[in-house]
């Protein structure tokens, strides 16, 4: 299951590239006058009063806006309500579980390795987890009545992690009829509870996956996978591993696996209309202050706050480098921003309508931020018009 709630709001937009004058930190934001950054401070009152009208509507209790082009920051606010109550104004701190906006931040760890020689793109991930081996697929038969399970036709590689072509899923996505993969899933997605790092490859490798690795995007727990073959490679927990190369780095020091419980009252809820609220699967999200038994979650664990995503958005713009510190070469940036799919993608996302995704390649929850703002997008451009496209990859582009 997709791990992204857009009931609650942690929407930045961060615009162009490099920056003299970029959030020192997530204690103090210098804010400048949009104009100077070719913004219109009438247009972004408009913003403001279209999220205001969605609050009062009920499509959300509040949300924390942080837009900024160029590295300056033109406009930074705080709307409506932290909590379903309606009883604490939204804070710009407030701590939001920015589920697969985990992914990039995961990923950078990833290709900061690769800079480093720890492994290679192309490594089959089983040289680094061998529970991964001896994979089997569980493919439509021809005559489509059922299932049929066959040997994977080659390893699922460190790429395939990044870009989604692994063959894993999230349980969610499986037809319903596919009863043992989706009880699976539960375990591995932690729905149900903690699961270890060990326990969760176990379960995953017996199950087969569902599509042949390097065929075909499909969104899942591939960057779950990431984040524990980091951990197996460093010999370091994540948390501490992204800790000690890209938050202390760029003082992202409101960003945590785990939230420590003076805090807790910051986080962000849902409205209790929300019907995901009410489910095992939203339960299980952080905040965890102890999170013994339970593997942390590359693709959906962390916390964080809109400065301090700010930070991580603008060292990606600046080419990997962010107030002096450098944590990845410009080239291995554009790498990351390329096309690693080749083709034009579909991306449902839960959404009314498709949305057109193009390049996705390793770009993975740049699309979530963008997605959370849909409401006001179209409240002041109109709807939105997409394309469908196959999401089926040609064989030679893996």
């Amino acid at each position: 299951m997709k791990r992204s709630l857009a009931i609650v709001m942690l929407v930045i937009l961060a615009l162009a590239i490099p920056a003299s004058m970029v959030a020192q930190g997530s204690k103090a934001v210098p804010i400048v006058k949009p104009e100077m950054a070719g913004f219109s401070s009438d247009r972004l009152q408009n913003l403001g009063r279209v999220l205001q009208q969605e609050i009062d509507k009920g499509s959300y209790p509040g949300a924390v806006v942080l837009i900024a082009r160029d590295g300056k920051i033109v406009h930074y606010q705080a709307y409506g309500f932290l909590d379903a109550n309606k009883s604490k104004p939204m804070p710009k701190d407030a701590r939001f579980r920015i589920a697969s906006m985990t992914k990039p931040i995961i990923a950078t760890s990833t290709m900061m390795m690769v800079e480093q020689g720890k492994f290679l793109l192309m490594d089959p991930i089983s040289k680094y987890l061998p529970e991964f081996k001896s994979m089997t697929v569980e493919m439509k038969k021809a005559d489509g009545s059922g299932y049929e399970t066959v040997p994977a036709a080659r390893p699922i590689t460190i790429q395939d992690l990044l870009r989604h072509t692994s063959g894993f899923t999230y349980g969610g996505s499986l037809d319903a009829s596919r009863t043992a993969a989706k009880a699976a899933y539960r375990k591995i997605e932690q729905v149900d509870g903690g699961i270890t790092g060990d326990e969760m490859l176990k379960e995953l490798a017996n199950t087969p996956l569902v599509h042949q690795p390097g065929t075909t995007f499909e969104y899942g727990v591939s960057m779950d996978v990431m984040g524990l073959l980091l951990e197996r490679v460093s010999g370091k927990p994540l948390d501490v591993l992204i800790n000690e190369m890209v938050l202390t780095p760029l003082r992202m020091s409101e960003t945590t696996f785990r939230l420590s419980r003076d805090k807790f009252g910051l986080v962000a809820d849902p409205l209790d209309s929300e019907p995901l609220k009410n489910t095992a699967w939203w339960r299980s999200f952080p905040p965890y202050e102890d999170m013994t038994g339970y593997y942390l979650m590359g693709g959906a664990g962390l916390i964080s706050t809109a400065a301090d995503y700010f930070r991580f958005c603008q060292m990606i713009l600046n080419g990997g480098q962010l107030d002096g510190v450098r944590l990845l070469s410009p080239k291995t940036v554009q790498l990351m921003l390329s096309n690693h799919i080749r083709v034009w993608l579909t991306l449902q996302l839960r959404l009314q309508a498709p949305v057109t995704a193009t390049d996705w390649a390793l770009r993975f929850a740049w699309i979530l931020a963008w997605r959370s703002c849909r409401a006001v997008r179209e409240r002041l451009i109109g709807p939105v018009q997409a394309e469908q496209h196959s999401s089926s990859i040609p064989r030679n582009a893996s």
